[in-house]
Formats: structure tokens, C-alpha cells, sequence
């Protein structure tokens, strides 16, 4: 089908044939769109699958009965293959959140734009739920064990497999059954939108969000969107926006149902899971099979988010999660993940050979100056030894001034490492000096180096520069 159809429906609609017909970047699916400028922009779609169409015209026709933020259908073909709809602009939350997104710091305006938008969501589930014909969905009616299947054998076969791990089909559907059980004791008579996600959030010019894309909803429980718009891989939200996000959620969820909130987190991590492999599959048959470049470039991002949803156990699914450890350990997505990840270079030094310089290029961090604390080199027994020694540990720790001093610094050191890590930086360097770099410093270095492997689970590259001793932290996969 050519776009003439679209110009036939945009004369229906202004009278007057269009004066331009651009057609716009495709998306994932295989609809195309095009943009018809004149006397009124609007935007033509064109589509291949008729129930697909009839899903989308249904549910925006529903949806805008309800007072729901949706672009109106304006024209409709006698096949239903094209139609013309409300042109809502070029604005997408994803663009407008880009440098927050770049940066994993968002600003109050960003913020804004995504607590609008996650506080927009429960009455779209809810009330867009209310006569609302679930058998008008495509391609299914409700979320069900049949369609979780689907998903996970998407995964399966379009993503994990194409990575050539090994693994045992039997074990792993034995886990994929177990998930289904586990997602399906939420099931409500609520609309899941399914692909709930800031690239389908359109923003209108005073800033409230506008919804498209929806037509793959159905009946399905409330936390799929939940996980869809917070765990988007490229959205790349830092946890403590997350968490900020999930109590707005659950706040505006409160208009039409109680909500206990450790069940709700509970079991909203087992759909970011389930999301997320949904999601790799979706990124493996685009990206490994049809040659996508975009969706391979997004692989990265939905690893670490697999990387992190493991650190805490999923012990319903044993086997799953091993395969999964061990996919985020390949070589082709660790090396990746390593160059994202965080190394603190922690070092000992004395100031009367200069403050280290900091290879990374970032300005050397922190530098703590030691010198105030009781110094166990004023004493003749104690010089033959270091700050590593049980000696010079006994009399720092029992003067009690370096426990002090210490405290402190690790106070400002473990503030900034949260906030390096949310916010993707890769190096952070935390210097101790005393006067001949021995004792105090290199008891506070290698005090500190050991907290933060063991707080952080980070790479942590300690130097003690004076005693020619080097030691390095790997984290713990």
C-alpha cells in the first residue's frame, strides 16, 4: 500500500489535498508514518496487520470516551490498512530527557516530566479499564501463561541462544513455568499497556504527556508498566529516581486501590525481571536477526539492568538466574559493562613527595591530609613497620583518633561513590596523606579500599605509593 491512500483520507478530512507528504523514521514495528502538512498537520499511518489497525482505533476511540490523553483517529480507510490521526508533534519524553539520560543526573524539569507521566499511568489502567471489550486487543485478549511463554521463549530463542551460552531447554522451562506462576497470581481486570515506555510518551507544548503505541495492550496486571516505563533500558534511571518514581506511582495507585507496599515492591521486581528478558528478545530478533543497529546499541544498557536485578536472589528461579549470571558475564557484553563501571583508585602517600597525580584525568579527587592524627613514626619501635602491620594498627586504634578521622572520610567517600554509580561515572580517586607515607595513611588507604569492595562491590585499585605495594579488588560477579 502507497501513501496515495493518505492523501484521498487527509481531503476527506480539510477538503484540500495536502501540501506535503513526509514520511517519518520508523519505529519497531513495521507500520510506516508519515506527516501530511496543509491547512492542518496531520500524521497518516500505515499498517500491515488488520487486526492491529482495529485494535489501535478501538482502544483510542475508548480511550478519549474515557478522557484519556490519546491523539484522536480522525480517518479511516474502508480496509481499515490506513488511517490519519491528531499530529501531536515531534516531542518524545525520551528526547526530552536526554540529558538526564546522558548524564544520570535529571534535572527538576526531567523529574517533573516523568512524575506527570508515571501519575498518568494508573488511570490509564484503571479507569481506561472501565467498558472497556478486552476482546477487541491484539493480539490477545489478556495476559496470560500463554503469552508469558511467548515472551520467555522469545528470549530464549531470539537473544540467549544467539549469544551461543549453552544451556539445558528442560531446566530453564522449568523456571519459565515457575515465573508464570509467580507473574500470574497478580492478574487484574486492569489494561496493560504493555509498552509503557518514554518513547511512546509524546509531550504536548505545556508539558503534559500524551500517549501512543498502545495498541498491543490488554487485560493484564498493573505492574508490567510499572517495570516497562522504569527498568527502559535506554531510560537509564538512576535506583533513587526509580524509588522516587515507584512511591508517586503507588500514591496516584491509591485513587483505586489499597496498596500494601512490601508486596507491591516485592513483586514488582519479579516483573522487571521478566521485562527485561522480554525485552533483550525483542532486542536480539531486531538486532542479531534483522540487522538493526538501534537495538543492539541498547543491549548493553539491559544487561546492566540484569546485572544489578541479580545482586539481590531470585531463589524461585535457580536455574534461570545461573544462566543469567552467566550470560552477563560473556566476554561481549562484560567488556562492555566494564568500560560503564566504576574503579576507585585509593593511595597512600607521603606529602613531602607530592600529592599523587591522577591518571584518569579527572583532577585527583579526594586528598585527606593524615597528619593531625597521633603519628606512631615519633616512636623507634614502631618504625620498622606500616599502617598494615598489627603493631601500628594496635596503637592508631587504641589512641582513637584515626577511627575518628576515618569515619569522616569514608562518610564523604561513600556518598560520593552512590552517586558516581547511579550516574555512570567510571573513576573516582581518594588519596591519604601523612608525612612519610608508612603509618597513617596507609592504615586509612587500606581501611577504606576494603570498605568500599566490600559496601560497593566495585573495582578498587589500591596503591600504597611510599612501600611499593599495590593490590587490586575485583567485584564479585
Amino acid at each position: 500500500m502507497d501513501a496515495s491512500i493518505l492523501t484521498k483520507l487527509y481531503k476527506d478530512v480539510t477538503g484540500q489535498e495536502p501540501q506535503q507528504v513526509t514520511e517519518l523514521p520508523s519505529s519497531g514495528s513495521n507500520r510506516r508514518y508519515f506527516r501530511l502538512s496543509g491547512p492542518r498537520s496531520l500524521i497518516g499511518v500505515l499498517g500491515t496487520s488488520l487486526p492491529e489497525n482495529e485494535a489501535f482505533i478501538y482502544l483510542d476511540q475508548h480511550f478519549r470516551e474515557r478522557g484519556l490523553p490519546v491523539p484522536e483517529v480522525l480517518a479511516v480507510s474502508d480496509d481499515k490498512m490506513a488511517y490519519l490521526q491528531e499530529d501531536l508533534g515531534d516531542s518524545l519524553l525520551f528526547q526530552a530527557i536526554a540529558k538526564g539520560r546522558a548524564t544520570r543526573s535529571f534535572s527538576a524539569e526531567e523529574k517533573d516530566l516523568l512524575v506527570k507521566t508515571i501519575r498518568l499511568l494508573p488511570d490509564v489502567q484503571f479507569n481506561g479499564a472501565v467498558g472497556l471489550d478486552f476482546s477487541k486487543c491484539y493480539p490477545l485478549a489478556e495476559f496470560d501463561v500463554r503469552s508469558i511463554m511467548w515472551d520467555l521463549n522469545y528470549f530464549k530463542y531470539c537473544f540467549l541462544k544467539a549469544t551461543g551460552l549453552e544451556f539445558s531447554e528442560d531446566k530453564l522451562e522449568d523456571d519459565f513455568q515457575a515465573m508464570a506462576e509467580v507473574l500470574m497470581r497478580s492478574q487484574s481486570s486492569t489494561f496493560m499497556y504493555r509498552d509503557f515506555q518514554s518513547r511512546n510518551v509524546m509531550l504536548r507544548p505545556d508539558g503534559t504527556p500524551w500517549l501512543i503505541d498502545f495498541q498491543g495492550g490488554r487485560k493484564g496486571p498493573f505492574y508490567y508498566d510499572v517495570a516497562s516505563f522504569l527498568w527502559q533500558a535506554k531510560a537509564n534511571l538512576p535506583d533513587s529516581l526509580r524509588q522516587e518514581l515507584i512511591d508517586e506511582y503507588i500514591d496516584a495507585l491509591r485513587k483505586y486501590k489499597p496498596v500494601d507496599k512490601e508486596y507491591f515492591h516485592e513483586q514488582l521486581r519479579h516483573f522487571v525481571l521478566f521485562r527485561t528478558l522480554q525485552v533483550l528478545g525483542a532486542y536480539g530478533f531486531r538486532g542479531y536477526f534483522e540487522k538493526k543497529p538501534h537495538f543492539m546499541q541498547s543491549v548493553p544498557f539491559a544487561i546492566a539492568n540484569l546485572r544489578t536485578l541479580l545482586e539481590e536472589p531470585y531463589p524461585e528461579y535457580p536455574y534461570l538466574s545461573q544462566i543469567l549470571k552467566q550470560l552477563t558475564e560473556m566476554k561481549q557484553f562484560s567488556d562492555e559493562l566494564e568500560k560503564r563501571s566504576l574503579t576507585v583508585k585509593v593511595m597512600s602517600f607521603a606529602y613531602k613527595k607530592g600529592i599523587p597525580n591522577d591518571t584518569s584525568g579527572n583532577g585527583g579527587g579526594y586528598v585527606f591530609d593524615c597528619r593531625a592524627v597521633n603519628n606512631p613514626g615519633k616512636y623507634e619501635r614502631y618504625k620498622p613497620f606500616t599502617g598494615l602491620d598489627p603493631q601500628v594498627i594496635s596503637f592508631l586504634e587504641n589512641d582513637g583518633e584515626i577511627l575518628t578521622f576515618l569515619e569522616h572520610a569514608t562518610e564523604l567517600v561513600d556518598a560520593s561513590v552512590e552517586r558516581y554509580k547511579e550516574r555512570g561515572f567510571t573513576n573516582l580517586m581518594v588519596s591519604f596523606g601523612c608525612t612519610g607515607g608508612q603509618h597513617r595513611s596507609v592504615y586509612c588507604a587500606q581501611h577504606l579500599a576494603e570498605h568500599i569492595h566490600q559496601k560497593f562491590n566495585v573495582k578498587v585499585e589500591l596503591i600504597h605509593r611510599e612501600q611499593n605495594i599495590e593490590q587490586t579488588f575485583l567485584p564479585k560477579r
